[in-house]
């Protein structure tokens, strides 16, 4: 079957259709943040309304995406990256409509699924289609372009929320789909490449998760000796087992467990379920916090958040090329620190809540950490293997940030106390700075820099 991208026209075609197709993906992520407090007073049910509405579309999204990675060889890229986003923007109209939570959390468990399709199947058509310098080129401009979305999607959801209904944001995905889609019917599919899929595994982790995580955000309303508490939890963690132990005799495995048998993806790992669990914690505390407790706007709160991708945008770059020049332990180690240290100022905040004085040094500081943090961090997870498994290596470093995430956000409510009021707010930045400062250890103590090739 002829290449998917076989004259420098089809590839730049398919490039735009690669960045439009995870563009959605990562938008999705951001823009609904700012829309929490709309969407519960809304629709009701308070904080775990909240808390499911971003974990409903984090459970599904980090336990596909390794499947999803398998579908995508097997089946051919653009056909699983059109199911993708067919399904997303089904799921997108049913969340713009929902009548309930209830419908709207199960509605953000679809639009996860439908990610979780669109991200690996994006890299792998970019990495079939490019080789050598133009591969490393042709990610660079998918990463530069896809990570504009933690710009827009805070500034665009508080712009939405405030002028016309925070039903938009979810709307608003429908005419990237379409414009994909559309795209997407000039390119010829790539050569596939039948493999055995772990569908076993992936129920494993869907019910591991989800049990797990219903437990944790519910056990602040029930208690932890309820039975709708007890029960899920226990069946959560022996899926988790099972799991587990299923990857390690399969022979062809969802997550391969010898990829951890390389010291800086081993802790490297560690590190990202440090850090990413940190990041979700920190950034719902602060921007659930500044409109409930600050009385700031959507769009004032979407604002607040701006200089997270800004340092992320003009320092990455300048930090992934000290980091290999130097090595990636330096700066594993103290952008988490520093990342700390930001959170820690934050326990200034106090009413009448003044932003400037109050939180933005710390955004500052744990922004510029972030810089100093993320690429080194890629760096020496994916460096620590062959060529053969860097594709793998990055679906498992991705699923492990999603998953960290996910548990962080689910324990907002036992962390603030069921409430991101003053004293909640000081609980939970507490809880970031603490989860920062423990994965910056973890590098200190177990990644190496690499010796020099030859």
């Amino acid at each position: 079957m002829p290449d998917a991208a076989s004259t420098p026209d089809k590839r730049s075609l398919l490039l735009l259709v690669a960045i439009l197709a995870s563009f959605v993906a990562f938008l999705d992520g951001t823009i609904v943040t700012v829309a929490l407090p709309a969407i519960s007073a809304e629709l009701g049910g308070g904080l775990p309304t909240q808390q499911w509405a971003v974990n409903a579309y984090l459970l599904t999204l980090g336990a596909l995406i390794l499947l999803a990675g398998s579908l995508s060889d097997s089946y051919g890229r653009l056909l699983v990256l059109r199911i993708g986003l067919f399904g997303f923007g089904i799921a997108s109209l049913a969340c713009a409509l929902a009548w309930s939570p209830e419908f709207l959390i199960f509605s953000r468990a679809v639009q996860g699924m439908g990610a979780a399709l669109l991200v690996p199947s994006s890299l792998a058509l970019i990495t079939t289609a490019y080789q050598d310098r133009e591969r490393a080129r042709a990610i660079g401009t998918w990463t530069a372009w896809t990570g504009t979305a933690a710009i827009v999607g805070p500034l665009l959801g508080g712009i939405l929320v405030d002028w016309v209904s925070w039903r938009l944001i979810f709307a608003v995905n429908v005419l990237p789909v379409a414009i994909t889609l559309l795209l997407m019917t000039g390119l010829q599919e790539s050569p596939r490449n039948r493999m055995p899929l772990d569908i076993p595994g992936a129920l494993l982790a869907v019910g591991g998760l989800a049990g797990t995580v219903y437990a944790l955000i519910e056990q602040e309303r029930l208690g932890w000796t309820h039975p709708a508490v007890i029960l899920p939890l226990a069946a959560g963690i022996v899926a988790l087992v099972l799991f587990v132990v299923r990857e390690a005799r399969t022979p062809a495995p969802m997550m391969p467990l010898s990829l951890f048998r390389a010291r800086n993806f081993r802790y490297g790992n560690l590190v990202t379920a440090a850090a990413y669990a940190a990041i979700a914690l920190g950034s719902f505390a602060v921007t659930v916090f500044v409109q409930e407790s600050g009385g700031f706007t959507a769009t004032e709160a979407g604002l607040a958040s701006l200089p997270i991708p800004i340092a992320l945008l003009l320092l990455s770059t300048y930090f992934g090329n000290l980091a290999g020049k130097y090595g990636p332990r330096i700066f594993m180690t103290a952008g988490p620190i520093l990342c700390g240290a930001g959170f820690l100022l934050m326990l200034t905040a106090s009413p009448p809540l003044n932003f400037w004085t109050q939180l933005l040094p710390g955004q500052l500081l744990f922004s510029f950490g972030l810089a100093v943090t993320v690429a080194p961090l890629t760096a020496a997870v994916l460096g620590a293997l062959n060529e053969t498994d860097a594709g793998i290596g990055s679906a498992v470093n991705n699923a492990v940030a999603r998953v960290a995430g996910l548990v962080a956000v689910a324990l907002v409510g036992t962390i603030s106390a069921g409430a991101l009021d003053f004293p909640g707010f000081h609980r939970t930045v507490l809880a970031t700075a603490i989860l920062f400062i423990a994965g910056g250890l973890i590098a200190f103590v177990g990644i190496r820099t690499p010796k020099p090739a030859g």
